[in-house]
C-alpha cells in the first residue's frame, strides 16, 4: 500500500492496554485517522463525536460492555461496520452479536493478516456506496455532479477533460488504454483516426489539475488513477 487510508476512518476500543497499544499502531500503518477508547463510554462519546466508519469493539469492557455500546449504535446507525473481539468464545453472546449486524466476531488473539485482510475489504465495501472517489491531498470526484474539487473548492475541468476523469473514477486504480480515453473523447466522432498526441496532450493538462503523480503511466498499457 503506498499511501495510508484517508477517507476511511476506524475506532479501536479495547480495555487492555497492552493490547490497545499495538493494535493502534497496526492500524495506523494503515488509516490515517484512528480513534482509540480504554472503554464502552468512551467510545462511544467518540463513536457520536467522529462517526467512524469502522469500530473494532472488545466484547467486555468497563463501564459499558461491548454490546450494550453496538446495542446503542444501532438504534440509530446500521451502516457503520462493526468488528467485536473477545478473549474466548462464548456461544450466549455470540448469538446475541449476530442479531447486532456485525461484521465479524474475532476471537483474541487476533491474527494480523486477517485483520488486515478484513479491512480492506469493508474499506472498499465503503467507498462502493459513496458518493465521492477520494484522490489525494483532499481532492476528490464528485459521482453524482461529475466534477473534481480540493477540499469543498471546485477545480474547473473543460469537457474532455471531464468525460476522462469521469472514465478514471469509474475504474479507479485500474488501466485504462490510451485507445479507451480516445474512444471516451470522441465518441461522437466514430469516423475520427486515432491519435497518440491528443492523448499525451490531454493527460498532460489533466495531471496538472491533479497532485502530483495521482495518475501513473502503465508502459504498455495505458495510464491508472490512483485513489488515496
Amino acid at each position: 500500500m503506498n499511501s495510508k487510508i484517508s477517507d476511511i476512518s476506524i475506532l479501536i476500543a479495547e480495555d487492555e492496554k497492552q493490547l490497545l497499544d499495538p493494535m493502534i499502531e497496526y492500524l495506523e500503518l494503515f488509516f490515517e485517522n484512528v480513534f482509540s477508547a480504554k472503554d464502552g463510554l468512551s467510545a462511544y462519546a467518540i463513536y457520536e463525536d467522529k462517526k467512524p466508519n469502522i469500530i473494532i469493539a472488545d466484547i467486555s469492557m468497563p463501564h459499558l460492555d461491548g454490546l450494550s455500546m453496538i446495542k446503542k449504535i444501532r438504534k440509530v446507525d446500521k451502516e457503520t461496520k462493526i468488528i467485536i473481539t473477545s478473549a474466548h468464545s462464548e456461544t450466549e453472546k455470540l448469538l446475541q452479536a449476530i442479531e447486532l449486524q456485525l461484521v465479524r466476531y474475532l476471537v483474541k488473539p487476533i491474527q494480523s493478516d486477517k485483520l488486515k485482510k478484513l479491512l480492506l475489504f469493508l474499506v472498499e465495501e465503503l467507498r462502493e456506496v459513496k458518493d465521492y472517489v477520494y484522490l489525494k491531498e483532499s481532492f476528490y470526484w464528485d459521482k453524482k455532479t461529475k466534477k473534481l474539487f480540493q477540499d469543498k473548492n471546485e477545480i474547473i475541468l473543460k469537457p474532455k477533460e471531464q468525460r476522462v476523469l469521469q472514465l478514471f473514477c469509474s475504474h479507479a486504480n485500474q488501466s485504462i488504454s490510451a485507445i479507451d480515453i480516445y474512444n471516451v473523447i470522441y465518441e461522437d466522432q466514430p469516423e475520427r483516426d486515432f491519435s497518440s498526441d491528443a492523448i499525451t496532450s490531454l493527460m498532460k493538462r489533466i495531471r496538472q489539475k491533479l497532485p502530483k503523480e495521482t495518475i501513473k503511466s502503465a508502459y504498455g498499457v495505458g495510464y491508472i488513477l490512483q485513489t488515496s
